[in-house]
């Protein structure tokens, strides 16, 4: 009896208490990594960000070729290569000499 308590404090309370630790740990490394705020959340943040920095991009871009075709048609005088377009796809007509192709519309899928 009194060799088992002294491998028990001796061996068992030392490894039970490295273990108690290691979990511990273990715990903290986990949720550093894959927690609300972890590591990869950073990095699929990261990701997201250049994705709408890239959607940003495209839309001021879009956004300076609206403001110059705007351009053209408000002010004193219209452009009337812009007017003409604009007539056209509002009404739907198209000038005697234009050639017209027609691409089908997709089918639906089955």
């Amino acid at each position: 009896m009194l060799m088992l308590r002294i491998l028990s404090r001796r061996y068992l309370l030392p490894l039970m208490l490295y273990c108690v630790a290691g979990m511990a740990v273990s715990y903290f490394v986990w949720h550093a990594v894959h927690g609300q705020r972890g590591l990869r959340i950073g990095e699929e943040y990261e990701q997201k960000l250049t994705q709408l920095r890239f959607e940003r991009d495209i839309l001021k871009i879009q956004r300076q070729e609206w403001e110059k075709r705007i351009g053209l048609i408000k002010g004193e005088t219209i452009d009337a290569d812009i007017l003409d377009e604009e007539v056209r796809r509002s009404l739907g007509r198209i000038h005697k000499n234009e050639v017209v192709i027609l691409i089908p519309a997709d089918e639906p899928k089955k």
